[in-house]
C-alpha cells in the first residue's frame, strides 16, 4: 500500500463514531460499514451525519476504496427508515424548513451512492431483517443487493397518507419498472425477499445466516472484473439517468404533503414509531406486525364507512 493510501486509511478508520462500525478488508480494498443506531435503528440526523463523514473521507482519498459494503449490527432489523418521531415533532411545530433539511440530508447520501461509480467504487448491501420506507430507499442505489431469506421490506408511508420521498420512485422505476414502483408505493404492502427478487429489486437471496458468505462471493466475483463492471455501471447511469434536481423536487413535494397530515395520520406514525422501539428493545413483535394491524384497522374503518353510507349499520359488516 502506498504511503498516501496508508495515511488515508488511517484517517478513514481512525474516527470515533457513535452509531457506525468500520472494518477494512485488504484483500479486496473493501470498506465494511455496519450500523447500530440507538434508540431505534433508523436514519436519524446524527446517524446520517456520521454516514456523510464516512463518504467524505472516502471521496477525499480517491482510489483507496474499491468496494463499499453496508449491513446492520442490529439483530432482526436492517433499517426502519425515516425518523418518525422527529417527523411528528416537526410537523406539529409547523417547522417545514427543518423537515426539508432532513430530506436534503437523505438525498445527499443517496446522491453519493448514485455517484460511487464515478469514484470507481462498487457497492454491496446485506439486508438481514426488517427494512421499511427510507430503509428500503437506501438499499436501492446499491449495485448488488443481498437479502437473507427471512428479511422483508416495503413502503408503508401511504398508510398514514404520505409517500416515500427520498428516491423510492426514481430507483424502483430504474430497477424494476414503473408498474412495480406504482404497485409497491401505492399499496403500502410488505414484501418477502423472494418477492423482491422476482421484482428485480434484490439480486441475491441467501439462506438465513449465509448473508456474509454471499457478500464474500459477490466480492470474489466482481473484483477480478472490477474495471469492466464499473464501466458498464457508468453506462447504465447514462442510459437511465437520475438527477439531483429530480430527487430534491420530490423532497420539496414530500415536505409540503407532510405538513397537511392530520392528527390521525400523526398518531399512526407515533404508533409505528412505538412498534419500532419495541423491536429495538428485543420484543418479538415490532413494526412489521404493527403495519399489518394498521392495515386491518384501516380496512375495518373503510367497511364501517361503507356500511354507514348504505344504511346497513355495523351488524351486517360484522357478520362478514
Amino acid at each position: 500500500m502506498k504511503t498516501g493510501d496508508a495515511v488515508g486509511l488511517a484517517q478513514l478508520l481512525g474516527r470515533e463514531y457513535k452509531y457506525i462500525r468500520l472494518d477494512w478488508d485488504s484483500e479486496f480494498a473493501a470498506l465494511r460499514l455496519r450500523t447500530c443506531v440507538k434508540p431505534i435503528q433508523c436514519y436519524s440526523l446524527t446517524a446520517m451525519s456520521e454516514l456523510q463523514q464516512v463518504f467524505n473521507d472516502i471521496s477525499a482519498n480517491p482510489g483507496l476504496v474499491k468496494h463499499y459494503v453496508m449491513s446492520s449490527d442490529v439483530a432482526g432489523v436492517f433499517n426502519f427508515g425515516g425518523d418518525l418521531s422527529l417527523f411528528v415533532l416537526l410537523i406539529r411545530a409547523r417547522d417545514i424548513d427543518s423537515l426539508r433539511l432532513y430530506g436534503k440530508r437523505c438525498v445527499d447520501l443517496i446522491w453519493w451512492m448514485e455517484n460511487a461509480v464515478q469514484l470507481g467504487i462498487h457497492t454491496t448491501v446485506l439486508v438481514q431483517g426488517d427494512t421499511l420506507g427510507g430503509g428500503l430507499e437506501s438499499v436501492l442505489p446499491f449495485h448488488k443487493v443481498i437479502f437473507e431469506r427471512s428479511a422483508q421490506a416495503g413502503f408503508p408511508e401511504v398508510l398514514f397518507n404520505l409517500f416515500p420521498g427520498m428516491g423510492a420512485w426514481n430507483f424502483t422505476i430504474r430497477k424494476a419498472g414503473f408498474a412495480v414502483a406504482n404497485d409497491m408505493i401505492l399499496s403500502g404492502r410488505l414484501y418477502t425477499a423472494e418477492q423482491l427478487y422476482r421484482r428485480s429489486l434484490v439480486d441475491v437471496v441467501a439462506d438465513d445466516g449465509q448473508g456474509e458468505a454471499a457478500v464474500d462471493q459477490v466480492l470474489r466475483s466482481v473484483h477480478p472484473r472490477l474495471r469492466g463492471t464499473m464501466a458498464a455501471l457508468h453506462a447504465r447511469s447514462a442510459a437511465a439517468p437520475i438527477t439531483y434536481e429530480s430527487l430534491m423536487q420530490i423532497v420539496t413535494h414530500w415536505t409540503d404533503v407532510a405538513m397537511t397530515l392530520t392528527d390521525r395520520d400523526l398518531r399512526l406514525m407515533e404508533r409505528l414509531a412505538r412498534a419500532q422501539a419495541r423491536k429495538a428493545g428485543g420484543a418479538e413483535e415490532g413494526a412489521m406486525e404493527e403495519i399489518k394491524r394498521i392495515e386491518l384497522d384501516t380496512a375495518w374503518g373503510e367497511m364501517r364507512e361503507q356500511g354507514a353510507e348504505r344504511g346497513t349499520g355495523l351488524t351486517a359488516w360484522g357478520a362478514l
